[in-house]
């Protein structure tokens, strides 16, 4: 894998290309990204950037008047975090992750990452988490189906049968029951970039990719190309 970035998925909207064909497209802010560290084999066992995104200021802590009682405390980058952005000579980043990048030794502390690393046409991996559903039954975490609708069924939108009683007595693992659904991490593969805007870092991705608006996602160079 040589190329990679955390984007934040804004919405999905259409475009049509020169033959005036309609494409459903993802829009997805990606980057600008920046390298925060560069592990090598020789340090770290292995070969790696980190990078950052999206900006997140450092945390404070308020006195009250006298100056000896805190009385606010804001969630932001903590001490040892602001000295690991320090070290990289950017400011304090919200998410972070490692990518391996086969040439992880041509990085350099504070490089830009920006979305003209890819072009039209290439194909990606999108990896995010699903959009969470709470808890569900079984219908609607599972298509299963539903009994009869009539008042003397009784029967409606139940599972149904958990198994037999005496034997095996009990029920197996992977049975299909209510539960959460949801809120998982999910990749969708080979999916291919149909625009890339490079002066706004803007990424037009072909179909839908998982997670909820706002939500980030990671864009990889796909590891298997369909046909």
């Amino acid at each position: 894998m040589k190329k990679a970035i955390l984007a934040t998925k804004i919405g999905m909207t259409q475009i049509f290309n020169d033959n005036g064909v309609l494409t459903p497209v993802t829009v997805l802010q990606a980057g600008p990204c920046y390298v925060t560290q560069v592990k090598t084999v020789d340090n770290d066992g292995y070969s790696a950037v980190q990078v950052g995104f999206v900006d997140k200021k450092d945390k404070v802590v308020s006195k009250d008047s006298t100056g000896s009682k805190d009385v606010k405390r804001r969630h932001g980058v903590n001490k040892p975090m602001q000295g690991h952005f320090a070290k990289a000579g950017v400011s304090g980043k919200r998410y972070l992750k490692e990518f391996k990048f086969d040439n992880a030794e041509e990085y350099t502390l504070g490089q830009e990452i920006k979305a003209d690393i890819f072009e039209n046409g290439d194909k990606i991996d999108v990896s995010g988490t699903t959009k969470g559903k709470g808890f569900q039954g079984a219908i609607k975490r599972h298509g299963l189906h539903r009994g009869p609708m009539g008042h003397g069924s009784k029967f409606h939108r139940h599972a149904g049968s958990n198994g037999a009683c005496s034997d095996p007595s009990r029920v197996f693992k992977g049975k299909k029951m209510p539960g959460q659904m949801g809120a998982v991490k999910v990749t969708i593969q080979n999916l291919e970039i149909v625009k890339v805007d490079a002066e706004k870092n803007l990424i037009l991705v072909k179909g839908a990719v998982p997670g909820p608006k706002k939500s980030v996602v990671a864009l990889k160079e796909t590891v298997k190309v369909g046909k």
